[in-house]
C-alpha cells in the first residue's frame, strides 16, 4: 500500500512540472521569471548614495504577531541567514517606502535595516555578490533574513532554489554614519 501511494506521488509531482504554459519550477505561487526576455544578468547593482531616512517606514513595528524594532542609522551592520526572493507577484505593488517594487531593480525587504539604505548580499555558496537598495519591510517568514528583489536573487545564482545562505553587509555611503532626524 505504501509503495503504491508513493508511486501516485510521484506521478502527480511529474505531472506539476509538465503543465502546459508555464515555466518548470519550484516558484511559490508562480511568482516565477518573467514571461518576456529581459537580460537580468545586466541589471547593475544600486550604487549606494546618501539619502535621508524615510520619516514612517522606520518605526517600531508588528507583523504575523511579531514586534521589529527598525534601526534608525546607517552604520556597522553585518547579518548572516537565509535570503529568499520576490519576483512578478508584487512587480508594481507598493513598498514600505511608498515606491513601486520592480523586480529588476536590485533591492531588497529587510525586518530592520532603515529605509532606504545599501548592502552587500554574499551568497555563501557560490560568492557571488551584489549591492541592493533596502526599501521594503520583510520577511516575515521564520527563519528568514532578507528578501531580495527576482533580479538580485537571479545575480546570486538562487532563483530556482527558492533559497540560499548569505551575508549581510550595511554599506554606509561617504563612511559617516546617518541617523533618522
Amino acid at each position: 500500500m505504501r509503495r503504491v501511494a508513493l508511486l501516485l506521488a510521484i506521478a502527480a509531482l511529474a505531472g506539476c512540472g509538465s503543465t502546459p504554459g508555464k515555466r518548470p519550477g519550484g516558484y511559490y505561487k508562480d511568482d516565477g521569471p518573467p514571461e518576456k526576455g529581459v537580460n537580468v544578468a545586466a541589471i547593475p547593482d544600486a550604487v549606494p548614495r546618501v539619502e535621508p531616512l524615510h520619516r514612517y517606514a522606520n518605526r517600531p513595528y508588528e507583523a504575523m504577531g511579531r514586534k521589529y524594532v527598525p534601526l534608525t542609522r546607517v552604520g556597522i551592520y553585518k547579518q548572516r541567514g537565509t535570503a529568499s526572493w520576490y519576483g512578478k507577484r508584487f512587480h508594481g505593488s507598493p513598498t514600505s517606502s511608498g515606491e513601486k517594487y520592480d523586480m529588476y531593480r536590485m533591492s531588497a525587504a529587510h525586518p530592520i535595516l532603515p529605509i532606504p539604505s545599501y548592502a552587500r548580499v554574499t551568497n555563501l555558496a557560490n560568492g557571488r555578490s551584489v549591492v541592493v537598495r533596502v526599501n521594503d519591510r520583510g520577511p516575515f517568514h521564520a527563519g528568514r533574513a532578507i528578501d531580495l528583489s527576482y533580479a538580485a536573487a537571479y545575480r546570486l545564482g538562487y532563483i530556482g532554489h527558492g533559497s540560499a545562505q548569505v551575508e549581510i553587509e550595511q554599506i554606509v555611503p561617504g563612511g559617516a554614519p546617518l541617523a533618522l532626524q
